[in-house]
């Protein structure tokens, strides 16, 4: 018996003798995987294995359907994220599939159900085989990149705005990073629960556009970065409270921004690092104000938590999703032969669009 790709993968000639037993069927499948860590630009490569069609019992034969690029797809590809991937790995940490064939004692998913792989083993491919418990059933109606890009982004925003702070309707959340994807989540959740954005962007060519953008999304005020300190923050905080909650996805100075603007008491949540460069606290802030510095990451939230706590969580954004009050990034639909292309413009300084691989 040989092995590729942790599946077991039966040679044809081997049942030539045979009579009684039959051959084990096999789809040819693709993925983009890195046998070492650095450049995506130059590690990844696109390679074929064979995903066995002979379910057992308890499996499910998925296609995927289609999986974005995230940031941190990107570190951990470098080598440079909180988890090691055990080399070669397949790029990707989340994506929606198909269920194409189930086993006879698979109880809650049948052929057509969607799907989200939770097992640690990349997105990037077009076919593969799990277990029931490694499957999360995901609304088949919802929008295509919607159900592709649910489970790490909206998820973070969804949790820090739940898990930190007893927010209550007119509250006020501050982050930097709010054109990111989970930063435009935040805005979004935020606005349905009646909870108040102020939201920071780095100044940039297009930057009125990207406030109109941000605002349309239901942002209740953006600003750039040095107009925090700027009489603008007194005449945003006549109409609205002072925040109690931060989220910071930059680090260096830009978190210590933000204290500046918090109510006592409050906490700040860091779950990104985009800037590269060690957090700045103001030792004033933390003494004289009592505010708490908190870590945030999405994957240690779901190793301690069930599969249930995962699904109610799945099933609450869902719906705000059907409700048309949370939209997916602005995105591009990339064809997987063409992910050189897409890992090249997910790495550019300001990414406008989120490159959604899909499984053809």
């Amino acid at each position: 018996m040989a092995f590729k790709w942790g599946l077991p993968i039966l040679h044809r000639h081997l049942f030539k003798s045979f009579s009684n037993v039959n051959p084990v069927m096999s789809l040819s499948s693709y993925a983009l995987q890195y046998k070492e860590c650095g450049d995506p630009n130059v590690v990844l490569e696109k390679v074929e294995y064979e995903t066995s069609e002979n379910v057992q019992s308890n499996q499910v034969l998925i296609k995927m359907l289609a999986a974005p690029i995230n940031p941190a797809d990107i570190n951990m590809i470098q080598g440079k994220y909180g988890k090691k991937a055990k080399l070669p790995a397949i790029g990707g940490n989340e994506g929606v599939a198909e269920v194409i064939k189930t086993g006879s004692s698979v109880k809650d998913l049948k052929v057509g159900s969607w799907v989200i792989p939770t097992a640690e083993d990349g997105t990037w491919k077009t076919h593969a085989v799990y277990t029931e418990d490694k499957l999360l059933k995901i609304d088949e109606t919802l929008p295509l990149v919607s159900a592709a890009t649910i489970y790490v982004n909206p998820c973070t925003a969804y949790r820090m705005l739940k898990d930190f702070e007893n927010l209550k309707e007119g509250s006020t959340v501050i982050q930097n990073g709010a054109n990111s994807a989970v930063g435009q989540a935040v805005i979004q959740i935020a606005k349905h629960l009646k909870i108040n954005t102020i939201n920071v962007i780095r100044d940039r060519p297009n930057v009125e556009s990207l406030k109109s953008y941000l605002t349309n999304l239901g942002a209740t005020h953006v600003v750039v970065e040095n107009e925090l300190r700027s009489p603008l923050m007194a005449d945003i905080f006549k109409s609205i409270p002072k925040p109690a909650l931060a989220f910071n996805c930059v680090g260096g100075k830009s978190a210590a921004e933000l204290m500046r603007h918090m109510t006592d008491k409050g906490t700040v949540v860091t779950y990104g690092a985009m800037s590269k460069q060690p957090l700045m606290i103001n030792t004033g802030h933390l003494i004289f104000n009592d505010l708490s510095i908190r870590g945030f990451w999405m994957t240690k939230w779901k190793e301690v938590h069930t599969k249930e706590e995962v699904e109610k969580m799945l099933k609450e954004i869902t719906s705000i999703i059907k409700t048309g009050l949370l939209k997916p990034p602005t995105n591009r639909m990339v064809k997987l032969e063409n992910f050189k292309d897409a890992v090249a413009k997910s790495m550019e300084s300001y990414v406008t669009e989120k490159q959604i691989l899909v499984m053809e």
